[in-house]
């Protein structure tokens, strides 16, 4: 496993981290999320991401409980979560003050923890001054509730004004930014984020590097019914992968598989190395539902060494999707 800063801040995180959306306490057994846990902790992965939305708060309990039962030095792992959905009541969402302080009080409480090292804003909230949100995301740090905060699903011009907010009255500003980053989503984290980076630190945690499943080639010739995407709730990704873009998509891949088998790797793995290359990235969310697609994920740090500019460039020239930045444009 390789480890990164968090940002520019300090924190070492694995390139690699574990994400609970969907499965822990809803798609897998305790026992299947126990041995997920496990094996992502033994192979290197210090980085466990949940949220107070994931199984309305049973993905919080279901991680607190392996982690409370392994015993694991607390100082030895990073837990992150993100507040804005946290019940039905209007006080119960958002990120009002009230509802950051009540809602990681909350996920405090469901993860069995005195702190987690980041809390995220769960995206942004147009009801709530942007001064609130950065004075009661340094009100929980300063409260040992939390050690750093982040952004998910912010803007660059919601971040740079975090920041600045942050900077004008001497408050704890973001250090991250967790976005949506895989082969067919790539335009926020290629030509956004890393100008963030560069100018005031903010890296980038990136999830759904598989777009859901869909570059793993299991919707090809129909949606299965154990998969995500045949879950209640979730008929927008059904829709999704049968889409026109979906097909097109899926056709893709597949032309992506001859370069895979070349690597000696699955396009998977393939997938998920060509998303751990970009700059400014701290580390990938791996969203798995047993452990030998986490070990089948975990390959993808070793093929890293082999996306060398030719390969990239063939990549590339496959997906013709390439962001093109201001400067580019106008030159």
């Amino acid at each position: 496993m390789k480890y990164r800063n968090l940002g520019k801040s300090g924190l070492r995180v694995s390139c690699l981290g574990l994400g609970t959306w969907v499965t822990f306490g809803s798609q897998i057994s305790d026992e299947t999320a126990e041995s997920v846990l496990s094996i992502a902790y033994e192979r290197g992965i210090n980085l466990f991401d949940t949220a107070e939305v994931y199984a309305s708060g049973k993905a919080e309990k279901t991680l607190g409980n392996v982690l409370k039962s392994k015993g694991w030095r607390r100082s030895s792992y990073v837990v992150t979560t993100k507040i804005y959905w946290g019940g039905q009541a209007e006080t119960e969402r958002g990120l009002s003050r009230k509802h950051i302080i009540e809602g990681l009080q909350g996920s405090l409480q469901r993860l069995q923890m005195d702190y987690v090292d980041v809390v995220f804003a769960n995206r942004m909230d147009a009801a709530s001054p942007m001064e609130e949100i950065v004075r009661a995301m340094t009100y929980v740090i300063d409260r040992g509730m939390a050690l750093y905060w982040g952004t998910s699903r912010w803007s660059a011009v919601e971040i740079m004004e975090a920041y600045s907010v942050a900077r004008q009255f001497n408050l704890v500003a973001p250090v991250c930014e967790q976005a949506e980053y895989h082969l067919f989503q790539r335009h926020k984290v290629e030509s956004q984020l890393p100008t963030l980076y560069h100018h005031i630190g903010v890296g980038a945690v990136t999830w759904s590097p598989l777009a859901c499943g869909l570059i793993t080639g299991k919707y090809e010739e129909r949606v299965p019914e154990n998969c995500r995407a045949s879950i209640k709730g979730y008929q927008w990704l059904k829709e999704k992968v049968q889409s026109k873009d979906g097909q097109h998509q899926q056709a893709k891949v597949k032309e992506l598989q001859p370069l895979a088998t070349r690597l000696g790797c699955t396009v998977a793995q393939l997938a998920i190395a060509w998303c751990l290359r970009s700059e400014g990235i701290s580390s990938v969310l791996l969203g798995v539902s047993s452990v030998e697609q986490l070990l089948e994920n975990l390959g993808a740090v070793q093929v890293l060494a082999q996306l060398t500019a030719p390969v990239l460039q063939e990549m590339e020239a496959l997906l013709g999707n390439k962001p093109t930045t201001k400067k580019e444009s106008r030159a």
